[in-house]
């Protein structure tokens, strides 16, 4: 509950829908999904009426309409308070229930936790051949061609693939994930598309080193937040031949290397080194065009400058549209939803949150870290929209329109970066 908000207290024969509630439970102890939520229903009610609460506290601000007379004032830290009642069966069914999610979410915690080992153990393959091109160029090459087979074992399943956003505090000092970041949506993207896996793997090594002209860019470049002028426009426009060049002594193929040289042309003949049109364009290159488009915009130099997930999309799809492959970019909404990984939102029961993982295959149904004050931000509620389906996302918002203590506990990320998975099959 947020310090501006008002704590009254009201009895379970007050209860109306309209009235938004907290309980002031242990999260197992009541089979809602939330401690925090705005009553919708008779049902609703009747289940809160025996759960033996003598009290319930109740927000004013966020409610519909007002309960009835003998409303009681009390301290925000006073507790609702119980009598010892025996536990109505169905209520009992309920926790259960709620149980058995819990332990599929302790599941999820598993399988992302192998996720993170893999991501932090590509991220160090990364770094390290990113640091050693130039000096061992034949060992980073054969570094990356083992990262990304490594990859595509993990990807080129029968299974459903679930795009997670990564800790930050993983990265450490450096960013070289802007190279892993373009990899994993390059990859997800070819796989969507159901290209051959030779395909893929040429992409794949062309993702992981289509940056790697830069070691030639002075930091005073790379590193401007202002916009740069012509002079230092031109000369970082040469990265991509530099990194043609520095591929070409690595030994890289003449396939990848197109790619490398291709990855900022837009099919409205916009981009450069050649101002190129979709046709005159690779197609595994329009793939890493658009994904490096998208990471970029999500990832500025100075991170509050950077889109949200969701305006990264909708910057592209709106206002840029014709510098893309239009197959490719209907294939990276439908993988990354409306709502990608990272975007903060607000649920149809108004609660906020933040998009931690997105089936590729179910975008419009992503798993979702809720804002709750009664549970511990140490061990908080990650809901699978797949399996509740009476919630939705309302919309996506900004970090500015957030009240402080939400945005404290939800802690976005200042840098989106992404790893995949296998995913759990979709609810029967």
């Amino acid at each position: 509950m947020n310090q501006e908000e008002t704590a009254l207290f009201i009895t379970p024969d007050q209860l109306q829908i309209g009235l938004f509630i907290h309980l002031d439970m242990h999260w197992m102890a009541h089979p809602f999904p939330f401690g925090s939520f705005k009553v919708k229903s008779d049902e609703q009610i009747n289940t809160l009426k025996k759960l033996g609460l003598t009290r319930i506290r109740y927000i004013p601000e966020k409610s519909d309409c007002q309960p009835g007379i003998n409303i009681t004032t009390a301290p925000a830290a006073q507790t609702s308070e119980s009598v010892t009642v025996e536990i109505d069966p169905a209520i009992a069914a309920e926790i259960a229930a709620k149980r058995q999610r819990q332990a599929e979410q302790e599941q999820r915690k598993a399988q992302l936790a192998e996720c993170v080992k893999a991501f932090s153990s590509a991220a160090g393959a990364v770094r390290k051949l990113t640091k050693e091109i130039q000096s061992n160029p034949r060992e980073s090459i054969a570094a990356a061609e083992k990262l990304v087979g490594s990859m595509l074992e993990s990807l080129l399943t029968d299974n459903d693939i679930a795009i997670h956003l990564m800790n930050e505090k993983s990265l450490g000092d450096d960013m070289y994930f802007h190279s892993l970041n373009t990899t994993v949506l390059a990859l997800l993207l070819a796989r969507e598309m159901k290209l051959e896996r030779a395909a893929i793997e040429t992409l794949g090594m062309a993702s992981l080193m289509h940056d790697i002209g830069k070691v030639e860019v002075p930091d005073r470049i790379l590193l401007k937040t202002e916009a740069l002028n012509r002079a230092e426009k031109s000369l970082y426009e040469q990265h991509c031949q530099w990194g043609v060049e520095a591929g070409k002594r690595a030994g890289l193929s003449l396939e990848v290397l197109r790619i490398i040289e291709q990855h900022h042309e837009y099919c409205d003949g916009t981009g450069y080194p050649k101002q190129l049109k979709l046709d005159g364009i690779d197609p595994l290159a329009r793939i890493l065009v658009m994904v490096n488009a998208y990471d970029n915009f999500c990832n500025k130099v100075n991170p509050a400058d950077s889109l949200t997930p969701h305006e990264g999309l909708a910057m592209m799809f709106s206002h840029q549209k014709a510098k893309f492959d239009p197959a490719a970019m209907n294939i990276l909404i439908r993988s990354l939803g409306v709502y990608p990984p990272g975007t903060l939102v607000q649920l149809s029961n108004e609660l906020f949150g933040l998009v931690v993982a997105v089936n590729a295959s179910r975008p419009l149904k992503p798993q979702v870290l809720v804002h709750d004050p009664s549970v511990s931000r140490d061990d908080p509620i990650v809901l699978d929209l797949e399996r509740h389906a009476d919630l939705n996302i309302s919309k996506a918002l900004k970090a500015s329109q957030l009240p402080r203590p939400v945005l404290a506990y939800l802690n976005p990320r200042k840098r989106m970066t992404y790893f995949f998975s296998p995913s759990e099959p979709a609810p029967c």
